[in-house]
């Protein structure tokens, strides 16, 4: 499994770049874009590829559309890149959301997941062995921060409360120890973003009680249902753009590669994708 993660910059991306990276995706996914007044919005959000980030609380929440335009590219280079001829590449989604590729004849078959936060989009991949079609692959990320008008210990107690809660008592425990706050904010959202990835992975949406997954990120143990998670992998990896940094989780059943993290500016590769997908 790899993952390729973009970073988007307003001021780098003009909209001579965003007008001929436009008839790259289908008709339905160039209507849903051109609904969007911010640029930044139609550039950054997957277009039609993306499966829903789950909004459990209103402290940890975004506005994620589905359709917009770098993340719909990412798995047409993909598959580009792996011999599919541009106008043989077809994507369909599961009855819960998540897309994967319908294109005939790829061999071994190619999972992937599409998420994003602020600035940065992801995608992971891999060979899909098992959950077809879809397959166990799942990515998330999140930029590092505390949700406006509140504090940190504040925003823990919200998605930790008995109504809503999605942290065990020991990862609780863990983001609440006596550390400055930075730290303290790079365990919260690596418990989130691996809970998160998890999910995705199995194409599961709202209602899997994120309390089942445990992640002791001192020890680096994780356990599903008091079970050790035999068998899953979960490749972190971080990103830093602008002073912001973000801290992301992929999760497979697959091997993982070593290396298996790029990085691409969203105008270097949007500038690919017109040279591989026009």
């Amino acid at each position: 499994m790899q993952v390729w993660t973009i970073i988007y910059e307003k001021v780098d991306f003009p909209d001579s770049l965003y007008q001929s990276a436009l008839p790259l995706v289908d008709q339905a996914a160039q209507s849903k874009i051109k609904r969007f007044h911010r640029r930044e919005d139609a550039c950054r959000t997957p277009a039609s590829l993306s499966y829903p980030r789950i909004s459990r609380s209103d402290r940890v929440h975004l506005s994620f559309p589905k359709d917009l335009l770098i993340g719909g590219l990412l798995p047409r280079v993909l598959l580009r890149k792996r011999g599919v001829p541009k106008d043989a590449v077809a994507f369909a989604v599961t009855e819960s959301g998540k897309p994967y590729c319908t294109t005939p004849g790829i061999d071994p078959p190619i999972g992937f997941n599409v998420t994003h936060d602020e600035s940065v989009i992801a995608m992971a991949f891999g060979t899909g062995d098992l959950g077809p079609p879809a397959y166990t692959i799942g990515v998330d990320v999140m930029q590092l921060k505390v949700p406006p008008r509140t504090t940190f210990s504040e925003f823990v107690d919200v998605v930790s409360s008995q109504e809503s809660s999605e942290l065990t008592a020991l990862e609780r425990d863990i983001v609440l120890e006596d550390v400055p706050q930075g730290e303290a904010l790079r365990r919260f959202y690596w418990i989130w973003t691996l809970k998160e990835a998890y999910t995705k992975a199995l194409g599961i949406g709202l209602g899997f009680d994120f309390r089942r997954i445990q992640y002791n990120v001192l020890e680096e143990k994780v356990t599903i249902d008091d079970e050790p998670a035999r068998g899953w992998q979960f490749r972190k990896f971080e990103v830093a753009h602008s002073g912001n940094k973000y801290v992301g989780v992929a999760a497979s059943i697959n091997e993982l590669d070593e290396g298996s993290l790029v990085c691409y500016d969203a105008a270097s590769f949007v500038n690919r994708a017109i040279e591989e997908l026009g």
